[in-house]
């Protein structure tokens, strides 16, 4: 099995921050720090203990906040002793960003600096959000003034953690009501050279979708507008959860009329009965009823079982169908049932659903046994 990620982030790392700030700070109690800090540290889940570092720091250090984090800042490129390879290696940095979110608010220059250096190292995501809701325009000023800085990282910051449903993180409910400044920050970054910027701006996107969907297909149709490849797969991989919930304005702008004219024969879903821990292999035919060329969103949804008994669709993608008048191809694929971290089965009769341009079809359906 695995070594679970937080095992990458034990006592070793409050020592490894512990030896980093006593090389450019001599005054520094190490034992007295991680004293501190190692008191209730395993019983913390990985968040929880960044958050724990950063608070032990900041009794540690000089109550000055300007002159805490120019320790800190000072720290960072000394050794640590740390893996390079670990997963979580970047991590190690997860306690400074905390520090400039919890104990800098009032010092705004400061931890904005702080933060250019920080999420070159570890992102400062998280750590820009409470500067967006205590100084919702300087903090907009600045973005703006990064989406042309030269590191990708903190122009990747300026997409990310203005993001309003960024996952781990407290929503802004400002940019949910109206998105507009973060649709100004991301229209400077849509044609950025990073594919890891890019991405990055796919997903903002994506999670403004989910508040304003007529804004996420006006942009998504402004955008294509003598696109680039590499614009044209934003607006796709930001369009993915709106096709998935079946938007017409979504499917419009890939190019899908709001109803497939396909017939569907031939359905499998097999094993019967299925098991929790196996394979569930779904396959189907589609034919296009028309004598004209059609282009076809195909997918399929399965209807899992919840505790309760209620049931809840999951769509997994197949593939975009051209199709010839009246021709026919059989499309399918095979999914997992082994538990996972995000869904746990649970037995009973599983519907399964044909998804064409968005909208759903029955195939079928299997039952599940433990």
């Amino acid at each position: 099995m695995a070594e679970p990620l937080i095992a990458q982030y034990g006592p070793d790392v409050p020592q490894a921050i512990a030896r980093m700030v006593a090389a450019v700070h001599p005054l520094f109690d190490t034992d007295a720090f991680l004293h501190d800090a190692l008191g209730g540290y395993d019983a913390l889940a990985l968040m929880p203990r960044g958050k724990h570092i950063a608070r032990t720091l900041h009794r540690h250090l000089p109550a000055d906040f300007g002159e805490a984090v120019r320790i800190l800042l000072a720290s960072v490129d000394q050794p640590h002793g740390r893996a390079p390879g670990l997963s979580l290696a970047s991590f190690l940095f997860l306690p400074h960003t905390v520090f400039v979110s919890e104990f800098g608010l009032d010092h705004f220059e400061l931890s904005m600096q702080a933060q250019h250096t920080l999420t070159q190292r570890f992102t400062a995501e998280f750590s820009i959000r409470p500067f967006l809701q205590k100084h919702t325009e300087a903090t907009l000023e600045k973005l703006a003034e990064w989406t042309t800085d030269p590191s990708e990282h903190v122009r990747r910051l300026v997409s990310e953690g203005t993001r309003p449903r960024l996952p781990w993180a407290s929503r802004l409910p400002a940019f949910q009501r109206d998105p507009t400044p973060v649709l100004a920050l991301l229209e400077r970054l849509k044609d950025d050279p990073a594919l890891y910027v890019r991405r990055s701006v796919a997903n903002n996107l994506n999670d403004i979708g989910k508040d304003h969907p007529d804004v996420l297909a006006a942009t998504a149709n402004a955008w294509l507008r003598d696109a680039t490849p590499e614009r044209r797969w934003i607006v796709q991989h930001a369009l993915r959860t709106a096709v998935k919930r079946g938007e017409p304005g979504a499917l419009a702008a890939l190019g899908f009329g709001a109803s497939a004219d396909v017939v569907i024969g031939q359905p499998s879903i097999s094993p019967q009965p299925a098991v929790v821990g196996g394979k569930l292999a779904v396959t189907f035919d589609v034919t296009n009823n028309t004598a004209q060329t059609q282009r076809v969103l195909v997918d399929f949804a399965v209807h899992y079982v919840k505790a309760n008994g209620k049931t809840s669709a999951k769509v997994f993608k197949l593939k975009t169908l051209d199709l010839a008048a009246h021709e026919t191809q059989r499309v399918g694929k095979t999914i997992s049932l082994a538990e996972m971290t995000t869904r746990t089965h649970y037995p009973g009769l599983h519907r399964v659903d044909a998804m064409l341009n968005g909208r759903a079809q029955a195939l079928g359906s299997f039952e599940l046994l433990l």
